[in-house]
């Protein structure tokens, strides 16, 4: 299991936060997604060999935030 954190913007209340971690968790290989609102990241816990942070980041972007790099 790796774990990385990402800076998500455009966050701004609560659904926004569960809203991000619903596209995280739904994730195939995601075992957990920790968000946070005050400091806008996600810290995340997956399994390499079935996800990659690009697909982490797309699935936020599908929902209307954005992973800064």
């Amino acid at each position: 299991m790796q774990r990385v954190t990402l800076q998500i913007e455009k966050m701004s209340c609560g659904n926004c936060l569960e809203t991000v971690k619903s596209a995280l968790e739904g994730l195939e290989g995601v075992d957990r997604a920790d968000v946070h609102l005050e400091d806008k990241t996600a810290h995340v816990e997956y399994d390499a060999s079935r996800v990659t942070t690009k697909q982490m980041a797309e699935a936020v972007e599908e929902e209307g935030y954005m992973i800064v790099p």
